[in-house]
């Protein structure tokens, strides 16, 4: 990693440090008022457990901040990622919701190939509906199904597919007291876009488990299994981290980290450890 990548990431992650201890503050200060305190620490745990479901009946906005290095086929490049991922529920009708979760991304990147040089711009999009039963099933499963759509949304030529991607997508999780456990899966096919660049056929199963405090913490661990069926590439990543509900000032957010491990890559991932940390703006139901 150059100087001025390093220069980059420290920048980046001190400021975002920065805002997630501020972000604790209010925690801190609320723990001199027992009766707030009952009160707030029952929400930040009914909060963080439906944050640990993807399509629970809460506006997010996760914002991720993730570095990654040794990628590409030389293991030269590394990548700072700025992930937006919305997520907005929709009623419709007194059995069904409908649940958009948007992934917008802004990166920089340096060397991922040889001779290619620094990028820097939007990602393209990934854009998911899920049709999700208000009730759990007899057996207490939540599950949501529905299309997944990728949009050529990248400003660089090495930052986009240049391809339109249609496909289904899938969830379906468990909750047992503080134990979530799930599997969110897509596959996306390309159907439109420059001839001349190569179709997209991905496959994504992702797993996650999830444990929360009545204090508002989570522990999670998820897998991202991933698999380009024209290059027949495949990569394996493991992800632990710990988040936490608090407020900052009147508005109620999640902070934490995460650490991923790549058990195994491809040339347009990172080898060995890569580091993420996240602050989640929250919009519950008044």
């Amino acid at each position: 990693m150059n100087h001025y990548s390093k220069c980059r990431l420290l920048s980046s992650l001190s400021l975002l440090f920065a805002l997630l201890t501020i972000a604790g503050m209010p925690a801190i200060c609320s723990a001199q008022d027992s009766g707030a305190d009952v009160a707030g620490a029952q929400e930040q745990e009914g909060l963080a457990k439906q944050l640990a479901n993807p399509i629970a009946s809460l506006i997010s906005v996760p914002m991720l901040l993730e570095y990654e290095q040794d990628i590409g086929p030389a293991d030269d490049g590394d990548r700072l990622k700025l992930t937006i991922q919305p997520v907005i529920p929709f009623k419709l009708n007194e059995k069904w919701n409908l649940i958009s979760r948007t992934i917008v991304t802004v990166v920089d990147q340096s060397d991922i190939f040889p001779g290619s040089g620094s990028q820097s711009g939007t990602g393209d999009t990934l854009q998911s509906l899920f049709f999700s039963p208000q009730a759990p099933t007899s057996g207490g499963w939540i599950w949501g199904v529905g299309p997944a759509f990728s949009l050529p949304t990248g400003s660089d030529d090495l930052l986009t597919s240049d391809k339109w991607g249609l496909g289904p997508t899938a969830v379906a999780l468990k909750q047992n007291g503080p134990l979530t456990v799930g599997v969110l899966a897509n596959h996306i096919w390309s159907v439109a876009g420059d001839d001349d660049r190569a179709d997209v056929n991905s496959t994504l199963v992702e797993p996650f488990m999830t444990y929360t405090t009545p204090q508002g913490s989570s522990y999670t661990a998820f897998a991202d299994f991933t698999n380009d069926w024209e290059t027949d590439q495949s990569s394996i990543a493991i992800s632990l981290g710990a988040t936490k509900v608090t407020r900052l000032g009147n508005q109620l957010v999640s902070y934490g980290g995460f650490v991923k491990y790549w058990v195994d890559d491809t040339n347009t991932t990172p080898e060995g450890v890569s580091f993420r940390i996240q602050l989640t703006l929250l919009y519950p139901k008044r």
